[in-house]
């Protein structure tokens, strides 16, 4: 079955809208001559997903990969209309993500297609860039054919059998499972997505980011654009770990010190050499439980016995009477 059709879809606005070396090149590939970062907008969209949207459809996550070779290099336009005036921008990177800890209607791990768009700036550009970083121009739509749309409750070609979108069998939310995507057409914004979660795509930028939030985004090893107040606080973060490591190399320090000396009383055969080299590799906690260790041998090695000793198996007194007065 050959399936047209207009997915919807969202924007991600805010520091994204910088240019990197890298991206530089991929859209000099589409200029007639090479532009600098500084003449450019970029910005990144959510086209689709594959949760299920308004009119009860999903994209599978293989449709959603096929999709993301398709789409590099479409034209963003308005309201689907194919005209040459009409064109804003252009797609440059496209790739499937996912978002961990987010599950879609079905139960099934949350994907989405994200892509990076650029737009030249200038006169005519420069109002819709500020709508776009206003929020005012937020929600896109994508054009696309699809091969199949089957049932995901029997996989049958969805209208060849009994079960309708939106209602539930034995536990299987219908819906039509767009499948085997043939080509894609253009994006649009528009005013109402059928697919929720699709559009420009919000950064932390002109919001408070914590510190956790920032950590998290540089634990993922992807590149990341930091704000003004981003690089405070992450400086200010460092500084703390840097005065933390000056204590806990100083504590440790003085714990080595300790040790050795315990060393030196309860294995004095062992050179302290070669108890340097015993503890070289040990970290707080093993020096810690080594220095409890070592102050409980010498306490039972050095405990003071008493010259006046009582008999307390009463049967000779002859060992303590060297001391009987």
């Amino acid at each position: 079955m050959d399936k047209n059709d207009i997915r919807k879809a969202a924007v991600i606005s805010g520091s994204e809208c910088a240019v990197s070396e890298d991206e530089l090149d991929l859209i000099n590939a589409y200029t007639r001559r090479p532009y600098s970062a500084e003449e450019l907008y970029a910005f990144s969209v959510v086209l689709c997903d594959n949760d299920v949207d308004r009119d009860g459809e999903r994209f599978t996550v293989e449709a959603l990969f096929a999709l993301e070779k398709l789409f590099v290099g479409k034209t963003g336009i308005f309201d689907h209309d194919p005209s040459a005036k009409n064109q804003t921008a252009r797609i440059f990177s496209c790739r499937v993500e996912a978002v961990p800890g987010r599950k879609t209607a079905t139960g099934d791990d949350y994907f989405r297609l994200k892509a990076r768009a650029y737009m030249p700036l200038n006169e005519d550009t420069r109002a819709l860039k500020e709508a776009i970083d206003s929020g005012i121009i937020k929600e896109v739509s994508v054009g696309c054919a699809a091969e199949r749309a089957v049932c995901s409750v029997c996989g049958k070609e969805y209208g060849s059998c009994a079960h309708r979108k939106g209602e539930v069998y034995s536990g299987t939310l219908c819906c039509g499972e767009l499948r085997r995507p043939l080509d894609a057409y253009e994006w649009s914004f528009v005013a109402v997505p059928a697919q929720r979660e699709a559009g420009v795509v919000k950064s932390a930028a002109g919001k408070e980011r914590s510190m956790e939030d920032i950590l998290k985004k540089l634990e993922t090893g992807k590149s990341l654009l930091l704000s003004d107040s981003d690089c405070k606080k992450l400086l200010g973060y460092v500084e703390e770990l840097r005065q933390s490591a000056k204590d806990g190399i100083y504590f440790r320090d003085c714990l080595r010190a300790e040790v050795l000396s315990l060393s030196a009383s309860v294995q004095p055969g062992i050179s302290r050499e070669t108890a340097e080299s015993m503890i070289k590799g040990l970290n707080i906690a093993q020096l810690q439980e080594m220095k409890t260790a070592y102050q409980k041998q010498k306490q039972q090695a050095f405990s003071p016995v008493p010259q006046l000793c009582g008999n307390k198996t009463g049967k000779s007194a002859a060992k303590n009477g060297q001391f009987t007065i």
